[in-house]
């Protein structure tokens, strides 16, 4: 649920965010009238305090307990228009009416295995002790606190941490792929195979903690066995290729913490990538387990892939429209051997600046210098062509790139995003001949795609998208990737994904034939 403070004072909100729980239609539960009350068993039982006399005003402490759990877990939510109306102090049942809404929400969370602060767990003791006649007069299941609250603490994974899991289950089949023989310059002697259907798996398991209740550890884990279909060229890459080989490896490993109200800081050792600073600004397709089926099409692979792995970040929210991020990322940082290291091996450090004039508009310009060593030069990050991927034969490089991108909702049934980049690399090594003489080289790239929302059922999202994959200025032709998809949500926590995409002039040479990739992705989420 969404919680709207508006321009109300905190005390002000909750007061009027459970008149209206109480006024709505949709799951408001009836508040007795006097005569009902003065009807049950004739009368009023014999109160046990004084304080069961009195209203709940907003300065007491059970108040403002109720105010935390609602401002934390979204128990109440307002009017369609974001506006409040009242400002009185709450009856002990329009409080107890609040009170069994954020007992039904926790309870609701802790199903889909979401954390709770033990912290606010013994809120929720003390608050139905104090409120348990309101809460009985209410109807409330209030027959068994201590069972209810027992639930609470042991239907949880842990009290900081909440476990979640990811399937993807791929079946996959490219047609054609053995005829894109020409790299950009010369021709291959033996151009791989990979026209066969292959049916493969990705699983993840993310363990996110939180301390504060405003910070997240994440600690992920994953095997899989999707082989990237790259054999001829990197532009037919599945978005989500993994193959450990079955094997079960560490991923994610990071830690995001708040500083203030308008910095959020991360600092990672394991997959901190920058994706996870900057915004993509591609909403409907940046997953790669719910998103597009193509690497390419996820984000802008000029600035928002790179030398990464281990450092951290800052994003800082300037006011409602602006806000500015930047990074430090390396990508062989626990290696102590020469060229290595946190800051003498590859790396990346940039900007972005983004700008929402509107809620349904998203703009962003970003900034990033990558350097990569010798050997270890990957321009495009397998997104190009042969050519793009490393301009220098080998040789170390460093580049200066550039990316624009943004997001248009409209009227919350279509968007339109897309992206242009830029990149400017220097040959740091230059040789006597061939490509690794050149000092200098130029890559661009552009996209752009469409997505129509609730098509079908309420969550079906039919996408189209297109591009050029990033293209060097010594690149022969121009390669341009297609891609038409249907995400079908068969449930909250199944989605299927047909589609389709195809390379025109496979690595930016004409004289290869189009490549065809048939997809169908299943993604399980628990």
């Amino acid at each position: 649920m969404l919680l709207f403070l508006g321009k109300c004072s905190p005390m002000t909100s909750l007061t009027v965010l459970i008149s209206t729980l109480l006024a709505s239609s949709v799951g408001a539960l009836e508040i007795p009238t006097e005569t009902d009350l003065l009807e049950s068993k004739n009368s009023f039982g014999q109160v046990t305090s004084v304080s069961q006399l009195r209203d709940v005003s907003p300065n007491d402490w059970a108040f403002e307990a109720l105010r935390s759990l609602v401002e934390r877990y979204g128990c109440i939510v307002g009017y369609p228009d974001r506006t409040f109306r009242g400002n009185r102090a709450l009856s002990r049942y329009e409080f107890a009416a609040g009170l069994n809404a954020c007992m039904q929400q926790i309870e609701r969370l802790i199903a889909s295995s979401e954390s709770i602060l033990k912290e606010d767990i013994e809120k929720l003791k003390r608050l139905m002790v104090e409120f348990e006649t309101e809460l009985a007069t209410l109807g409330a299941r209030v027959d068994n606190l201590e069972g209810r609250v027992a639930f609470l603490e042991d239907h949880q994974f842990s009290t900081t941490t909440k476990l979640s899991g990811e399937v993807i289950m791929s079946l996959a089949s490219a047609f054609n792929s053995d005829t894109s023989s020409y790299d950009g310059l010369t021709k291959r002697a033996n151009p791989v195979n990979e026209n066969q259907a292959v049916f493969s798996y990705r699983s993840r398991f993310n363990f996110d903690t939180s301390f504060t209740g405003k910070d997240r550890l994440r600690v992920r884990i994953q095997a899989g066995n999707i082989r990237a279909f790259d054999g001829n060229t990197d532009m037919t890459r599945l978005s989500y290729d993994t193959n450990t080989d079955n094997d079960v490896v560490l991923d994610d490993l990071f830690y995001r913490f708040p500083i203030g109200k308008k910095v959020t800081a991360f600092v990672g050792t394991n997959a901190m990538n920058i994706d996870k600073v900057f915004d993509v600004d591609n909403p409907y397709l940046e997953s790669d387990s719910t998103g597009t089926l193509t690497r390419f099409f996820r984000r802008n692979p000029l600035v928002f892939r790179g030398p990464e792995g281990t450092g951290g970040g800052i994003k800082i929210k300037l006011n409602d429209q602006w806000n500015f991020n930047t990074l430090y990322l390396a990508r062989n940082a626990s290696s102590p051997e020469e060229g290595k290291g946190f800051f003498n091996g590859a790396f990346s450090t940039g900007a972005q600046i983004g700008f929402s004039p509107s809620q349904p508009v998203k703009l962003s310009l970003a900034y990033l210098y990558t350097y990569q060593p010798q050997g270890e030069v990957n321009l495009t990050d397998s997104t190009g062509s042969p050519i793009g991927r490393d301009p220098f034969a080998g040789s170390a490089s460093n580049a200066h790139r550039v990316g624009l991108q943004g997001s248009w909702l409209i009227a919350n049934k279509v968007n339109i995003s897309g992206w242009g980049g830029y990149a400017s690399a220097d040959n740091l090594q230059r040789q006597a001949t061939g490509r690794g003489s050149r000092d200098n080289t130029q890559l661009w790239t552009w996209a752009a795609n469409v997505s129509f929302l609730d098509v079908g059922k309420e969550g079906g999202i039919l996408s189209f998208a297109g591009g050029m994959p990033p293209k060097d200025s010594d690149d022969r032709n121009t390669s341009y990737l297609l891609e038409l998809q249907y995400k079908y949500p068969v449930s909250d926590n199944i989605t299927i994904t047909p589609g389709a995409y195809v390379v025109l002039n496979p690595n930016h040479d004409s004289r290869n034939d189009a490549v065809w990739v048939g997809v169908v992705r299943t993604t399980f989420k628990f």
